[in-house]
């Protein structure tokens, strides 16, 4: 039962940086917008953070649905999580007016149009995914559990043969 648990957990962290990535990779603009809107970095480096960023959701992503270095990826997925929540909230916190560009689109909004405690919520939750995974990264359909079975690291145990003797 947990391993579906956790099979769900990851396939859910999996499609939100597939489509996080897709939208931003297909928007490049919209997503330079998004990420010079909330106002923390050179624009140098937000140009860096603009072009990485989806290829980073993206390689997430497929490594999550491929059940492969889940743990790793995990780690990975919380600590970017931790960071894009502390971005909203320091949005929110210096005043500012803007959509996160979380899924596409971003930068500035009018006021009353920001929705910082949804946005906080929804990543927070996307957090407890990659939480779940970080503490039992053990899941279905996984290449991670091929490759154990492989390395005969199975969970599965091993079958006991000591009660058959010779000839019995």
């Amino acid at each position: 039962m947990l391993d579906a648990v956790g099979t769900l957990a990851r396939l859910g962290l999996a499609a939100v940086w597939l489509v996080s990535g897709a939208l931003k990779l297909a928007d490049p603009g919209q997503t330079l917008i998004a990420v010079k809107a909330y106002q923390v970095l050179p624009d140098a480096l937000a140009n860096v953070v603009a072009i990485a960023l989806p290829l980073v959701e993206l390689v997430l992503g497929l490594f999550l649905l491929a059940g492969l270095a889940t743990r790793w990826v995990a780690g990975a997925a919380l600590v970017l999580l931790v960071v894009l929540i502390a971005g909203i909230a320091q949005s929110w916190a210096r005043g500012l007016s803007i959509d996160c560009g979380c899924f596409g689109g971003g930068g500035q909004v009018a006021a009353g149009q920001t929705e910082y405690p949804q946005e906080i919520l929804r990543d927070s939750g996307f957090a407890l995914l990659a939480v779940w995974l970080l503490a039992r990264p053990r899941t279905l359909l996984s290449l991670d559990g091929w490759l154990a079975r492989g390395r005969g690291n199975s969970d599965e145990p091993e079958p006991d043969y000591s009660g058959i003797a010779e000839g019995n």
